[in-house]
């Protein structure tokens, strides 16, 4: 009876134990239901400066020059210069549908090409900052397939993962004709397992693959598709309501800027172009200057989560330039800081840097294949602060070289 009766205590002594440390776990993995930003408190409404003083119409009559000149040598896009929180300069030269007839105008979203990235970057920041996700957790514990056990979210985010970039490598086990996914990239990831081209956290080394596999990270934690979170959780509350992620089995919209070859042959498809993350956030000026202000505003982001995105986390190599969580910078041993990201897919070239000790900002967002747009920043910044910083660096390229 004795015996019975201990073994019966230790019996229901350790079922005790068993069900609260499931309670601790169930409460330790407990997410807060996932609410929409309230549009109500968060859209971003534009202002336009005052043009009709003499500095300002000094620099509007340079810009105008600047650009007639851009056009001639075959720039086909939309700019916007952005001055302490309002519109400077916005201008649209050329088409979104040559074939149509269709010019550029506000409602002409262009491919972002890798200025799409900072958009991924964010939407991990805000999942992390609303805990719902931890970036310092490997991403085995959101993908369950991962086949790398020693690389976290925030590897992926600053490109220190050492994983090669899809774009060089798949080519070999999908046809160019066919549309993939960001699961069907996730599933060549398990099945083909390609080796590291560093081990991880070692070097900085920019990879389209680490920001498709975030869109798969998000799409795991939100269960819902990537496009989905993107438009109900950022574009939709900032008032972004031309800003779309491209899917290529969907209708677009009509006034869509194709993406051209300089020739003004269209890019067409390929398989790439279902897979999000990297690349595929379609958008205006005037919703990215939207974007812009969001961060002064701390709309998304706390100050918390942008002083993260904004630090630069490989610092192998001295000198000025970095990357921090989906963003390039340039830091200044003055304490000036550029934050920008260029692009380039198909046919379109993007420019978006972002002054943020001035709150000034310019975007140039190209639908016709043009590297001289990359140059344009440098002329652009020039014209507005007439030249009162010329000891900056500029990144003219859309994929810097080294990466």
């Amino acid at each position: 009876m004795t015996k019975y009766l201990v073994k019966t205590s230790f019996l229901l002594s350790f079922l005790f134990l068993i069900a609260c440390q499931t309670v601790t776990e169930q409460q330790a993995h407990a997410k807060p239901p996932m609410a929409k930003p309230d549009n109500k408190y968060s859209s971003v409404k534009l202002e336009f400066s005052d043009t009709t003083g003499p500095e300002a119409q000094r620099i509007i009559r340079s810009l105008d020059s600047f650009y007639k000149i851009q056009v001639r040598t075959g720039f086909n896009g939309s700019v916007l210069v952005g001055y302490k929180g309002k519109i400077l300069y916005e201008r649209y030269f050329g088409y979104a549908n040559k074939e149509k007839g269709i010019v550029l105008g506000p409602e002409s979203a262009s491919q972002l090409a890798s200025t799409s990235k900072p958009f991924t970057a964010t939407a991990i920041l805000w999942l992390n900052q609303n805990k719902y996700l931890d970036i310092n957790e490997p991403v085995q514990t959101y993908l369950k397939g991962f086949p790398y056990p020693n690389i976290t979210v925030k590897m992926l985010m600053e490109h220190r993962s050492g994983i090669p970039d899809y774009l060089k490598f798949a080519g070999k086990y999908w046809k160019n004709s066919e549309i993939k996914s960001n699961d069907d990239l996730l599933e060549l990831f398990e099945k083909v397992k390609p080796r590291l081209n560093s081990q991880p956290d070692t070097r900085f080394e920019y990879s389209n693959s680490n920001f498709a596999l975030l869109a798969s990270v998000l799409e795991k934690v939100t269960k819902m598709p990537y496009a989905q979170f993107m438009k109900e959780f950022i574009f939709q509350p900032l008032g972004m309501n031309q800003t779309f992620v491209y899917e290529p089995s969907v209708v677009k919209p009509e006034k869509m800027a194709i993406s051209y070859k300089n020739t003004w042959a269209r890019e067409p498809d390929m398989f790439a172009d279902g897979i999000h993350g990297d690349k595929g956030v379609f958008s205006t000026v005037e919703d990215m200057y939207r974007w812009d202000q969001s961060f002064y505003q701390q709309t998304l982001l706390n100050k918390k989560s942008q002083e993260m995105a904004y630090t630069g986390y490989s610092n192998e190599k001295p000198g000025i330039k970095n990357y921090g969580l989906g963003w390039r910078m340039m830091s200044y041993p003055s304490g000036y800081k550029v934050i920008f990201h260029n692009g380039w897919w198909h046919g379109n070239n993007t420019v978006f840097y972002r002054f943020i000790q001035d709150n000034f900002t310019i975007i140039v967002l190209g639908n016709k294949y043009n590297p001289k747009i990359y140059a344009q920043g440098k002329a652009v910044y020039g014209i507005v602060q007439s030249n009162s910083n010329d000891n900056l660096e500029w990144e003219e390229s859309g994929s810097p070289k080294g990466e």
